[in-house]
């Protein structure tokens, strides 16, 4: 079973290639490394499994404009782990200790553009039914929210804004 730990400067270059092998180009591995530089509050978070980086989760902040104004929340992209250690439980964990992490920095919201599949079972639900929608395009079920505490969203709605750095990739 894998470590899951805060990312060190050491990882730097196992991160960069567990982005890349698992997305296969390098875009989300450069994104990962200009997000280190300007996201502030920023949750970095590696797996390990025998001393081998295998996996990566990063969370950095998103703003809400909406109603009845705008509001600050975390985003949780980019994730990845390496090819061969896929469908064995290394991302559930990475999204599990983000999650918890996020909540303990006091942080109410975290949205998700991803897999339909994968994200609901940690919670997370179609953000355009409580009122979010996504300022990529994508289909509405890909974009999803967990409020971490209840009823965080409770009167809000709003277009989420990523970091500028996410519009390259």
């Amino acid at each position: 079973m894998p470590t899951i730990r805060p990312e060190l400067p050491e990882d730097y270059p196992a991160v960069f290639e567990i982005h890349r092998r698992a997305f296969g180009r390098p875009e989300e591995a450069k994104l990962v490394e200009k997000l280190r530089t300007v996201a502030d509050p920023q949750i970095s978070l590696v797996a390990v499994c025998e001393g081998d980086v295998v996996g990566h989760i990063f969370f950095s902040p998103v703003t809400i404009e909406g109603q009845p104004s705008s509001f600050q929340a975390l985003g949780l992209a980019p994730m990845a782990v390496v090819p061969e250690l896929q469908n064995q439980g290394i991302g559930s964990l990475l999204v599990k200790k983000g999650i918890k992490v996020a909540h303990s920095m006091g942080e109410n919201i975290v949205v998700v553009l991803g897999h339909a599949e994968y994200y609901p079972r940690f919670g997370f639900k179609v953000a355009s039914r409580i009122g979010l929608c996504c300022e990529f395009p994508a289909s509405d079920e890909a974009f999803m929210v967990i409020e971490l505490e209840p009823r965080a969203l409770r009167g809000r709605s709003g277009i989420v804004k990523y970091l500028p750095e996410f519009s390259a990739v």
